[in-house]
């Protein structure tokens, strides 16, 4: 059992949907790393049970999908290649879950950022409510970087103008804009959003399993062969990762001390 602190992250099933609920509420569900462990063993273990017909992610408290990566977890950085391995981790963890056979939806309310946004984009399908704010605005936060990977599936999803929109300018994207694009197949408001994505998740009761999984497992096939190799960012990685500015923001958010960009 993780200690409250750490959050966690529970599953259950109930009519052949797997639930997975991010709960840390008090933190906007911020991911640690235990989190995301346990992330990636959940994923493979209702992947094999045969009775889920479907699975849900969701944040606990109604606030948030996933505010991010828990920050303070980035205090004990000390060089590049811990932002390598970082970002090394999150791929692998991510790719247990866009590789499962089982059709997957991000049930959406509140703060989708950063890592949650990166969860989010792994999924097969994305309903949310009116309160939706989904974004990587690591330009005003962190100052660090996505791998490769992470933005393959951003440019995937969005095209590359709003790509650049949301990791250049930091912009964070509201429901009706989600929705005008495809980033969110419905929005719902928050009273009734469990519901409705209950019903989408049932319906795949009545799909024929292997069209689906088929068609999941030959779409996954084409964007791997799209995709570039994972190392391709690695040096940025490392430069942002090390970078001062990286360092002052982590500092800023810990400590509360005030800093300004430097760009070293």
């Amino acid at each position: 059992m993780n200690e409250p602190s750490q959050g966690s992250v529970d599953c259950k099933v109930s009519e052949g949907v797997a639930w997975i609920g991010f709960n840390r509420p008090e933190s906007r569900n911020a991911m640690t790393w235990s989190m995301y462990d346990s992330l990636e063993r959940i994923c493979k273990e209702v992947d094999a049970d045969t009775g889920v017909n479907a699975v849900v992610f969701h944040g606990c408290g109604g606030e948030a999908f996933i505010a991010g990566t828990d920050i303070k977890q980035f205090a004990d950085f000390e060089h590049g290649d811990q932002g390598v391995a970082y970002e090394r981790r999150i791929d692998t963890v991510l790719k247990s879950l866009e590789t499962m056979k089982t059709p997957t939806i991000a049930m959406l309310e509140g703060f989708c950022v950063g890592g949650g946004a990166a969860i989010a984009l792994a999924c097969d399908f994305r309903y949310c409510t009116p309160s939706l704010k989904f974004g990587v605005p690591i330009a005003k936060t962190l100052g660090n970087c996505l791998s490769v990977t992470n933005v393959s599936r951003l440019m995937d999803l969005v095209g590359i103008p709003r790509t650049k929109e949301i990791l250049m300018a930091a912009k964070l994207i509201e429901a009706p804009e989600a929705a005008s694009f495809g980033l969110v197949s419905e929005v719902f408001e928050a009273d009734n959003i469990a519901q409705e994505v209950t019903k989408k998740a049932q319906a795949f009761k009545q799909r024929a399993p292997l069209t689906v999984q088929a068609a999941k497992e030959t779409i996954n096939r084409v964007l791997e062969h799209r995709r570039t190799a994972a190392d391709v960012s690695d040096d940025w990685v490392r430069t942002c990762y090390s970078s001062a500015d990286f360092k002052a923001a982590v500092n800023k958010f810990v400590n509360k001390a005030p800093f300004e960009w430097t760009g070293k």
